[in-house]
């Protein structure tokens, strides 16, 4: 552990400061902490890299962008050191005008997705969908049992839950786009579908009670989200003792263009890190392998992965 003499240098310095207050309530790329603070690149990257020194703050890069958060390893008497030093200035005019720049700017990224998913309700099997394909959806049906219960988190149109709902005894779909909503519940009425329910929702934190479903599907939903560990963690809260989750979703790349062509949060993931997130969540017989690439450019690759509840 590092001289408490050594964390305190580090927290006397107001912009420092700021930023681990930032960090301690969301993950953010300098962009968005120059747009919140209102400072220029060159001094908010500075102080970054003073604190990643001091082993408070961690960088992760997604293709070209790199986003910071605190560290996770954080020895107990410096997190001691941090939390007073943020709970004295919490009430502070700039820390206050911080957060809900910060407010505005989580909102802002939850619109832009929102947007493009309402904009392409109606016509999504239509367009052109990264890590969408026959070859990645036919080992995705493999793993689906008839006469369950499922929630269908970040469904869409809900193209898979359409076929499900035909066998299952109750499909949910969950999905935070209005329009999206609407009209799968209008396709659900149109085919005759009653055990198909469309509800307005974020895959982090959804309606649906505990241990309510038999399974849980994340269909190339999970890198629109903007804490994928914590729609996991959902997804293991609302299965049922033995229910088991699959997750279908692009393999980790470098195209930048997803971000703005398909309103992409995540850039994939690497199969460790799905792994890691499902057994922090608690999962079993976690299972993860590449089933399909694209072989035009960019050459998306599909993974699917799985994870059992246990019993206790």
């Amino acid at each position: 552990m590092k001289a408490a003499w050594d964390i305190l240098k580090v927290l006397s310095d107001p912009t420092r400061l700021r930023i681990i207050v930032l960090l301690s309530q969301e993950e953010l790329s300098v962009a968005e902490m120059q747009e919140i603070l209102g400072m220029a690149q060159s001094r908010i990257s500075s102080q970054l890299a003073i604190l990643r020194q001091a082993e408070i703050v961690l960088d992760r890069r997604d293709g070209k962008k790199s986003f910071y958060s605190l560290a996770d390893s954080i020895a107990e008497g410096e997190r001691q050191l941090i939390d007073a030093a943020m709970v004295a200035v919490e009430d502070s005019k700039e820390i206050v005008e911080d957060k809900e720049n910060l407010n505005r700017v989580i909102a802002r990224r939850r619109r832009k997705a929102e947007e493009y998913f309402n904009l392409i309700a109606g016509r999504l099997g239509k367009n052109y969908c990264p890590g969408r394909s026959w070859e990645g959806i036919g080992h995705f049906l493999l793993h689906l049992v008839p006469k369950i219960r499922v929630a269908d988190l970040g469904a869409g149109e809900g193209m898979i839950s359409q076929l499900l709902a035909r066998q299952a005894e109750h499909v949910y779909c969950v999905d935070s786009s209005p329009k999206m909503v609407e009209v799968g519940t209008e396709l659900a009425k149109k085919n005759g579908l009653e055990n198909l329910e469309y509800i307005l929702g974020d895959i982090e934190k959804t309606r649906l009670k505990k241990a309510s479903v038999h399974l849980a599907l994340l269909s190339q939903a999970l890198h629109h989200a903007d804490h994928p560990e914590k729609a996991i963690a959902e997804a293991y809260r609302i299965l049922k003792p033995k229910g088991r989750l699959v997750i279908l979703d692009l393999k980790e790349h470098n195209f930048e263009k997803a971000r703005d062509l398909y309103a992409d949060t995540w850039l994939g993931f690497a199969e460790n890190k799905l792994h890691s997130w499902l057994k922090k969540a608690g999962f079993e017989n976690v299972e993860i392998s590449v089933v399909a690439k694209e072989q035009q450019e960019p050459g998306f690759e599909t993974i699917l992965a799985t994870g059992l509840k246990p019993t206790s």
